[in-house]
């Protein structure tokens, strides 16, 4: 485990975070959660923390890190979300460099006992992740392990919201009535700025950060059919917090937003069908 602090508070950096993001990759926290770091940038009521949950080392490589071996690699992706944590003047950066087969193991409670010291110290008042409608299979296993962190604490040591973030896949298809609208609209040159420091990946193959970007873009324009755009950017995320309480079931409660949203298409063809 290694924990970067920015401006070197001290054990403060932790304890004074406000808004904690917890993804499964370096670079993860700034495409799903960069609404939380605008709106705590340059505050001091409002602090930012990040975890990291695995190690990066099966990043795709091509160009100049084509020839990176896995431990190269994963020493690169460090020191990019370490840049990252100080562009953004993140509270903390914890990067806890887990494999990937390691978090994917419903057996492994190391990491979530981690997690849940971790969100104990903390106690912010507003946690990110994954969401649990994600097609990346480390993306699910990390939300997973969160939501056991979280099932661990008391009630008083746990955030009030927690949100599960688009990454993977986006959350167009949830009920209007039912997405959570993160406002990414702010420091627009901070969110590039952030995006940008991941050059293993960007140049390694990806274009995150374009992606990343238009996604946002996209979700503000067709977030409203007759309506003006309120928004310039926008990620979308689902309600978490229920499944702090250990007696829902996960699978039940996210296949319940795949229900609700089929019945939506069903119903609006019902109405305008005809017989």
């Amino acid at each position: 485990m290694l924990t970067y602090i920015p401006d070197e508070a001290g054990a403060e950096a932790v304890s004074r975070t406000t808004h904690l993001a917890i993804s499964a990759h370096q670079d993860d926290i700034e495409f799903m959660a960069y609404a939380p770091i605008a709106e705590c940038f340059g505050k001091r009521d409002k602090w930012f923390g990040a975890v990291v949950v695995t190690d990066g080392a099966g990043s795709p490589r091509s160009g100049l890190y084509a020839d990176y071996t896995d431990e190269e690699m994963k020493k690169v992706r460090v020191v990019e979300q370490k840049k990252a944590a100080f562009v953004g003047e993140y509270s903390f950066q914890t990067l806890l460099g887990h494999p990937s087969k390691e978090v994917k193991d419903p057996q492994d409670k190391k990491i979530v006992e981690e997690l849940a010291q971790i969100i104990r110290e903390a106690k912010p008042r507003y946690l990110y992740t994954h969401n649990l409608a994600d097609k990346h299979d480390t993306h699910i296993a990390t939300a997973l392990k969160v939501i056991a962190a979280l099932r661990l604490l008391s009630p008083k040591e746990r955030p009030e919201k927690v949100f599960g973030c688009e990454v993977w896949r986006d959350l167009d298809w949830v009920c209007d009535e039912e997405k959570i609208f993160l406002d990414c609209g702010a420091h627009p040159n901070l969110m590039r700025a952030l995006s940008a420091v991941f050059d293993s990946q960007i140049a390694g193959g990806k274009r995150y950060d374009l992606a990343a970007e238009g996604r946002r873009l996209a979700n503000a324009t067709f977030s409203a059919s007759h309506a003006c755009d309120t928004y310039s950017a926008l990620n979308y995320a689902m309600d978490l917090t229920p499944l702090m309480d250990k007696n829902i079931d996960i699978a039940e409660y996210i296949t319940g937003y795949i229900e609700r949203f089929r019945q939506s298409v069903a119903d609006k063809i019902a109405a305008f069908e005809s017989k």
